[in-house]
């Protein structure tokens, strides 16, 4: 299986040279993704609707390239305030729980935009 990117279709995939996954053979790897709506382009104001809205895009990514949720095998959160570590966490329960990927928080001094408060990546593996 050749290398295969996955767009969303931003103009700022091309600007800033990236994708939002890249799948090498039985791996998918998602790029860092905030919280925003992509149906509405709102980001909402707090951690838990962002951190929803990123597994959402994930979840869509994985499905397009031809991957489910339970296929993650590995995450990376990374938040601006340590104060929201409770409610992620919350969230990646309701997403995770029966996956369990290995799984690394980080707290950054800031994301690309003030307004955002979280971000997250993924690795996925095909299962046999």
């Amino acid at each position: 299986m050749s290398r295969q990117l996955i767009s969303t279709g931003s103009p700022f995939e091309k600007t800033a040279g990236y994708s939002r996954a890249v799948v090498d053979g039985d791996f998918c790897f998602v790029a860092g993704t905030t919280g925003y709506d992509y149906t509405t382009m709102t980001l909402p104001e707090d951690v838990t609707s962002q951190a929803a809205n990123c597994f959402k895009t994930i979840g869509g990514v994985l499905e397009g390239a031809g991957f489910a949720m339970a296929d993650i095998v590995r995450a990376t959160y990374y938040i601006v305030d340590p104060a929201d570590a409770d409610a992620v966490f919350a969230v990646c329960g309701q997403y995770l729980s029966e996956i369990r990927p290995a799984a690394t928080l980080l707290v950054v001094a800031a994301l690309l935009k003030p307004d955002m408060k979280i971000e997250i990546e993924v690795t996925a593996k095909r299962r046999s």
